[in-house]
């Protein structure tokens, strides 16, 4: 929704250990956390009207930010469970 934060950590508070964990232990999770944000930036300045995008861009830039939530979601899911 439009103004909503969508940073991970935001987005999974439950969970910021194990992402902390991972960013530092994990070569990919970091990237892929990365590129999340840097999605996420693109999108909130295209909904605040900063940089003008197309519609069909903007679809693009979400479907791509969830992509990557639910790939670093499971790799948190699987941290976990193999921690425990």
């Amino acid at each position: 929704m439009y103004g909503e934060h969508h940073d991970l950590l935001h987005e999974l508070p439950d969970h910021r250990e194990t992402i902390h964990a991972l960013k530092t232990s994990d070569n990919h999770f970091a990237r892929l956390f990365e590129e999340y944000h840097a999605v996420d930036k693109q999108i909130r300045r295209a909904e605040q009207e900063i940089e003008t995008v197309s519609d069909e861009h903007a679809e693009e830039l979400k479907r791509k930010r969830l992509a990557l939530k639910d790939e670093l979601f499971q790799m948190i899911r699987k941290h976990e469970t193999s921690a425990a």
